[in-house]
């Protein structure tokens, strides 16, 4: 199982998505939880992640997996 911590600053919640840029498209990508920690990208806590939100002209794409996976 995966169990990291949140990336902002003094929050201990654990991750449950990761963060990820693109620049060149000016997006912000928010999808499950990776699998190992990326570099260059940001693990976020349920909180955190649904409070997200982007620079204004950029765009928020939210990945989300359907089901319980059984």
């Amino acid at each position: 199982m995966i169990s990291r911590t949140c990336s902002r600053v003094s929050c201990q919640g654990e991750a449950v998505s990761t963060l990820t840029y693109v620049y060149a498209d000016s997006m912000a990508v928010l999808g499950p939880l990776s699998m190992q920690h990326e570099p260059h990208s940001y693990d976020l806590c349920e909180r955190h992640s649904e409070r997200l939100s982007a620079p204004q002209g950029w765009q928020v794409v939210r990945y989300m997996t359907v089901g319980n996976g059984s």
